[in-house]
């Protein structure tokens, strides 16, 4: 007989075929072939943003074949010298713009709720998120694979650290207009364990390829930039929460079982890696 397998269990089940696939595609793909493995993701979160938008076919030819097109356009013209990472003009424009909109745009767009349903303003948004995650994902593998598992483990610990602290001592709800299971406990809960988390990782900084000395300034700087990415996770979850509320969508999409679309797996991530490059860009040697 057919067995319905449980929410969580499906959700277990996916994750333990996704994690694998993604630490392999992350430790042995060379920086190129990363690069074409990362675009394919970004283009079906490309494609469910098109779906959350409500864009025709020409807005969504221009959403997903106009990151396809410059992805290929970058690729190309890096080529070979993707193993050193992008051109920094490129790596600058990209994550540049990202972190923008994530520092800027993005905390009163749900703060104040806008329900936009502008196809430019959606497009524009679209283009800018992704592609800045992109470029900073190819950049940082580039400098290493543990780079990326590092910044990411930051908006996995904030992640799973919120979920049970709200869990545990949830009162405040965050913004429970826009996703009504976050509270201000969470969230303190979460950057609590990315700073625990980021002074464990202190020891490593010289083998990540920072130069500096590792006083106690140059320590407190770098545990206030995790929190500053958790905190911007944080931004990208209650943003991709609005877009479907404005929707009128539980999921992104179903691609994943138990865990709806790519684009509900990757909100939290899309928004702390443009920063997260640009960090390892000055800070790191290469």
């Amino acid at each position: 007989g057919d067995i319905a397998m449980t929410p969580l269990a499906t959700r277990v089940a996916t994750a333990a075929v996704l994690v694998p696939c993604v630490l392999a595609a992350l430790f042995l793909l060379p920086p190129v072939l990363w690069a074409v493995a990362t675009l394919v993701v970004v283009l079906i979160a490309a494609h469910e943003w098109a779906r959350l938008a409500s864009f025709g076919r020409a807005g969504w030819l221009l959403l997903v074949g106009g990151l396809a097109a410059s992805g290929a356009i970058l690729l190309a013209v890096s080529g070979a010298g993707l193993d050193r990472g992008w051109p920094s003009e490129v790596l600058l424009a990209a994550c540049g713009l990202a972190t923008l909109f994530w520092l800027a745009v993005a905390p009163p767009w749900v703060v104040r709720r806008w329900p936009t349903r502008s196809p430019v303003a959606l497009t524009l948004a679209g283009w800018v998120v992704l592609s800045g995650a992109w470029v900073a994902l190819v950049e940082l593998q580039a400098r290493s694979p543990w780079l990326v598992l590092a910044a990411m483990a930051i908006v996995w610990i904030a992640d799973t650290a919120a979920y049970f602290a709200g869990r545990a001592f949830g009162r405040r709800k965050l913004a429970p207009l826009v996703s009504p299971g976050k509270t201000w406990e969470g969230v303190f809960g979460g950057l609590v364990a990315v700073a625990i988390y980021a002074a464990a990782l202190v020891p490593f900084a010289q083998a990540a390829g920072y130069d500096g000395p590792v006083a106690p300034l140059a320590i407190a700087v770098w545990i206030a930039f995790a929190l500053s990415l958790a905190s911007l996770s944080v931004i990208g979850d209650l943003y991709e929460s609005w877009l479907k509320r404005v929707a009128g969508v539980k999921d992104s999409g179903t691609l994943l079982p138990g865990h709806g679309g790519v684009l509900d797996r990757i909100d939290a991530l899309v928004a702390a890696m443009p920063p997260a490059a640009l960090a390892a860009h000055w800070f790191l040697r290469s």
